[in-house]
């Protein structure tokens, strides 16, 4: 998915950059290539919430019974919410530099 989102970007940037290609048809595909990045995004954040909360909730039975099972499962907790928050600090940026494109195209498409 990162590969799909870097490539649409720079795809995307390249064809503001002849204004001449901006029509209707571009705006539509923006959409629903962004409604698509929010869906993924959206998913991100709840798998990174929950990731988190158990993350927590793993150090908080390491702290009151510490065992060598309640630190195993706190650091792969650990682990794993770490990746998770990174790429969806990806995924938001990204879905945040297609808004400004789509409103740069918008504009483009408005003043033809």
């Amino acid at each position: 998915m990162k590969s799909e989102i870097k490539d649409y970007l720079s795809e995307a940037e390249i064809r503001l950059k002849d204004k001449d290609s901006i029509d209707e048809a571009f705006l539509s595909e923006m959409l629903t290539r962004i409604g698509f990045y929010q869906h993924e995004r959206l998913v991100h954040l709840i798998v990174t919430m929950t990731f988190a909360i158990m993350t927590v909730l793993a150090f908080f039975m390491l702290v009151t019974a510490y065992s060598l099972p309640a630190l195993l499962l706190s650091l792969l907790f650990l682990g794993l919410t770490v990746p998770y928050i990174g790429h969806y600090y990806f995924l938001e940026n990204s879905v945040q530099k297609l808004y400004k494109l789509y409103y740069k195209a918008l504009e483009i498409t408005k003043t033809k």
